[in-house]
């Protein structure tokens, strides 16, 4: 699989870069991950207000480059700001396996957008690009969502995923057993540090093989 970003994005975002790795899996009940999940929602809940969110310094970054494209972040949130609001508020994270919950605690560690995807279900190689209003997309749990002007991912059959909501088509299911892990980084900043946590969280929780980090081109 190849994996590009392409120069609509790079032209108005030129430090926009994406982490990306593949690996084998074993797909588990929540439990295993249950004392992790505890920990943050419970810090995040006492560390930060819905204001001090915005100014968490990624997440701030990643909303100043959505409205340097044009998108309004307030009404389109990022997934990590989401994943954020609701721990503030207490409402605690979904508890679905330990692939989605492994990536929604990787999300709040980096403060970064993450895609947990089904690697065997992506068709072809994967073209990063600026949605477009003719984009039909679904998201998981919100239906059509508009995702012109913000980074989705594009496969041989159309797009998949995106910074704000990954799709149905893609996602982690009983049957999933390889892995498409996306961190979405609007800058270079601490990208190091996110390749360490994402190796280390997901041979901790799923049991991770055959990792493979994917060369991510800017075209």
């Amino acid at each position: 699989m190849k994996v590009a970003i392409e120069r609509e994005i790079l032209e108005k975002l030129p430090h926009f870069n994406v982490v990306a790795y593949s690996m084998d899996v074993k797909l588990k009940d929540s439990a295993i991950i249950e004392d992790e999940i505890k920990k943050y929602e419970s810090m995040i809940k006492e560390e930060y207000s819905l204001e001090e969110v915005l100014n968490i310094p990624l997440i701030k970054e990643a909303r100043d480059s959505y409205k340097a494209l044009g998108k309004d972040p307030s009404r389109y949130r990022l997934a990590v700001e989401s994943l954020y609001r609701r721990l503030v508020k207490g409402y605690g994270l979904y508890r679905i396996n330990n692939l989605v919950d492994a990536g929604n605690i990787l999300s709040i560690k980096l403060a970064r957008s993450t895609a947990i995807l089904d690697y065997d279900k992506i068709v072809g190689d994967v073209s990063i690009r600026l949605g477009r209003e003719t984009d039909e997309y679904y998201g998981i749990g919100r239906g059509q969502i508009n995702v012109s002007n913000i980074p989705v991912y594009v496969d041989g059959i159309g797009p998949f995923g995106s910074t704000t909501s990954d799709t149905e088509r893609t996602m982690i299911t009983d049957t999933t057993k390889k892995i498409l892990v996306f961190v979405i980084c609007f800058s270079e900043n601490e990208i190091d540090v996110d390749k360490d946590e994402t190796i280390n969280i997901f041979k901790k929780y799923a049991d991770a093989k055959n990792i493979e980090e994917i060369e991510v081109i800017k075209r």
